[in-house]
């Protein structure tokens, strides 16, 4: 059965040789949908590419960019599709496993078998300043990314949404390594547009600032989550990574109702 590996991408040339070797091999087609790239990122792609089975479709790039993952998946046209961020490489012993689910279905755990799964959740490994964080609620960072083609669809609501399948679900056992945030600046950035894409939708439900938002958001929100990934999920296992981690994702709530409140100024 043949593979297509599907990325949406935007100014990724750091990290898009990476994620594209770590399947080149395994790729029967690699479709790429690109929000407008301004840096180096389409030449490392046509200098990577040298079986001629990456095809690059040019668009914008929308605040939701799980509109530009969802066209990706309508470009495929593998029995199978991989689907990818630019951040993230398979790791071998992934690599290997889904060839041989491509190659020979009985290597589907029997326990799952009876199933008849149609799409595969794989264990994500987070690293943040250039460790990986195996504590702190962090591992296994669960993802559907491995399906069938024509299953699957992005439901475009939430930025940390999952993808939606029409059908069962197993689980593959090796790692998707992802390393989101190269450096500090690259995740602040990130924890700030995805509070204000959080703060957007929670308008849009109807919520608006009150005493007992701010409180809920500034206050107890921040202080149980750090008290629970941190010190019940053990994120000082992971050493100072886990500490910074753990204290940032929580803030991330009082980000969240900041937005809120100028947006409703």
């Amino acid at each position: 059965m043949k593979l297509s590996v599907a990325l949406a991408i935007f100014n990724e040339e750091a990290a898009i040789t990476r994620c594209i070797e770590s399947v080149y091999d395994i790729a029967d087609e690699i479709i790429v949908v690109d929000g407008g790239s301004t840096d180096e990122t389409l030449s490392i792609l046509k200098k990577l590419d040298k079986k001629g089975i990456v095809k690059i479709i040019h668009t914008e790039n929308p605040p939701m960019f799980h509109i530009n993952k969802q066209k990706a998946l309508e470009k495929c046209t593998g029995d199978w599709i991989l689907q990818l961020d630019a951040d993230e490489v398979v790791s071998a012993e992934l690599g290997k496993e889904i060839s041989s689910i491509l190659t020979d279905t009985s290597v589907i755990p029997s326990a799952e078998r009876d199933l008849n799964p149609v799409a595969f959740w794989v264990p994500r490994l987070n690293h943040f300043l250039g460790k990986p964080l195996r504590k702190g609620g962090q591992y296994p960072d669960a993802t559907i990314r491995f399906y069938k083609n024509g299953v699957a669809h992005f439901p475009c609501k939430t930025v940390h949404e999952q993808v939606s399948i029409n059908g069962e679900v197993g689980w593959l056992k090796n790692d998707l390594l992802h390393y989101p945030y190269p450096t500090f600046k690259s995740y602040i950035d990130k924890w700030i547009r995805y509070a204000v894409l959080e703060a957007d939708a929670q308008y849009k439900k109807g919520m608006r600032p009150s005493a007992t938002n701010a409180f809920k958001y500034c206050v107890w929100y921040p202080k149980m989550w750090f008290l629970k990934t941190y010190f019940r999920h053990r994120g000082y296992a992971d050493g100072f990574a886990g500490f910074i981690f753990s204290l940032f994702s929580a803030l991330r709530y009082c980000v969240e109702y900041t937005a809120l409140y100028e947006k409703s100024r």
